[in-house]
This record gives structure tokens, sequence and C-alpha cells, in this order.
């Protein structure tokens, strides 16, 4: 599809049984640091989204794989999933949807619902799913006035986002939100993928 300085490259699932009740894009970790639509923790989310009846697409960030562009240091990634919500949200215009992201794409999702939040008219996601958010980058977005429903997913180990942080971060939040957390080996749900999904294909809506 067309993005703002490129085509991006992108990847639309729809669910096995073929009943589709939300749309749900979903974000890759950072691009500098290997991140792509084809981790495996953004695996994992797309597919337990898609056992719970969504569509999913995932796209790979400006400057990743066939993605044109170079790297746009979070605003240009904001502008990126914007771009691909748009187009979702076009084909499925009748559909609720999610958003959902790991470590970097989790920030980039909270990003654009703050201000679908904030935009008069705008139609809001059902849902946020941040999956190993990296608080020890801090907490740079104010989701004070946030009502949408979050369902922060953790790893228990997590060197990007320690337990105590997360835990004290989401506690500061307004309702309505949740924090589950998956005993793994790291921030990559090492040794719990198959526990991730499930939680995953299990959040409320």
């Amino acid at each position: 599809m067309d993005g703002p300085v490129g085509r991006l490259e992108t990847l639309i699932e729809e669910p096995e049984d073929g009943v589709i009740t939300e749309a749900a894009l979903v974000c890759h970790p950072h691009p500098l640091h290997g991140g792509t639509m084809h981790n495996k923790v953004v695996y994992r989310i797309a597919r337990g989204l898609r056992r719970s009846g969504s569509v999913v697409v995932r796209f790979n960030f400006r400057g990743v794989n066939l993605s044109e562009g170079t790297f746009g240091y979070g605003k240009g990634e904001i502008e990126d999933a914007r771009a691909v919500l748009g187009v979702l949200r076009q084909r499925y215009p009748d559909l609720p949807f999610s958003m959902a992201g790991f470590s970097f794409g989790s920030r980039v999702i909270l990003h654009i619902a703050k201000d679908l939040a904030e935009t008069p008219g705008a139609v809001r996601p059902v849902r946020l799913i941040p999956v190993g958010f990296p608080t020890v980058r801090g907490l740079d977005i104010d989701l004070a006035d946030c009502a949408i429903p979050r369902y922060f997913v953790h790893s228990t180990i997590d060197v990007f986002g320690p337990k105590d942080q997360i835990a004290e971060m989401v506690g500061q939040l307004q309702e309505p939100k949740s924090l589950t957390f998956i005993e793994a080996e790291d921030h990559f749900f090492a040794g719990a993928l198959p526990q991730l999904e499930d939680v995953i294909a299990n959040l409320p809506r």
C-alpha cells in the first residue's frame, strides 16, 4: 500500500473460520534493532487476534524489508501506522477496531490512540493491547484522560520493562486498564509464546 513516504509492505490475514467480528492493527518492534512484522511476538499477537475473530493487518515500518523510506525517529513510524490503519478502516468500515503493538510498536499505538481520543468526532479503537511496553525509555505519552480500554501484556522478566516499573506505570493510569504478566524468560517471551497467544486470544473487548 502507499504510505507517507512510499510503499509500505503489508499483510492482511482473516480468521481461519471466516467469521470476522473486529479489525486489528499490529505494530512491530524497533526498526533499528531488527524489528519486522515477522517478529515471533508480533506473529503470535496476530494469530491470537485472528483466533478471537479479528482480521489483522501487519506491516513493516518505513525502511524495513520491502517498505520504502528510511527510519523516521518515531514520528515517521506513527505516520506509517496511521496510514495503514486508515486503509484497514476503509476496507472494513463497519467493524470495530483494535490496535496492538510489541515494544516500540506498543508506544506507536498509544500515541495514535491519544490523538484519536483528543480529536472530536474521531472513531476510537475499542481496545489497545500494548505488549512488552519499554518502560526504561519512559512514558512520553499523556494517558491521563484516555478512556480507551488498555490491556497491557508483559513478560515477568524484561530488561526493557522491569516488572516493578510496568506495574507502577499501569497503576497510575485511570480505568479501564489491566496488566497481565506471563512467566517468560525475556522481553521476547522466550519459552512462553503459546501462552502469549492464548492471553491475546482471550482478552475482553
